[in-house]
């Protein structure tokens, strides 16, 4: 189902600005909050493409990659409830749960 996959990319999308809008909460100061506003976000961008992506430079399979998952998509919605962004962060934690539920059901993984 192609719409599953659609929607698993743009969680993708989500987990990188919701990392960069907590960065730009987070920080005290200007130059603080640049840093962890484009730093957060870069960072799971490198470590999405170095293992979990499907072009992963090491791709980690089975347990480690839903690990893996689980804990960014997570670390995701704690970044959205520490900015005060309670429905947002549920709305998403929802659809992340659907999405890994269809993506077993479909054989998507």
């Amino acid at each position: 189902m192609v719409l599953n996959l659609v929607l698993r990319f743009l969680l993708e999308i989500c987990v990188i600005l919701a990392f960069g809008y907590w960065g730009i909460q987070a920080g005290k100061g200007m130059l603080f909050k640049l840093l962890l506003g484009i730093g957060a976000p870069a960072l799971f961008v490198v470590i999405w493409s170095m293992f979990g992506s499907p072009k992963a430079t090491y791709p980690l399979n089975g347990t480690l990659h839903f690990i893996l998952e689980f804990v960014i998509f997570s670390l995701a919605v704690i970044a959205l409830y520490a900015t005060r962004r309670t429905q947002l962060a549920t709305i998403f934690a929802i659809l992340f749960i659907i999405n890994q539920i269809l993506l077993s059901v479909f054989h998507q993984r």
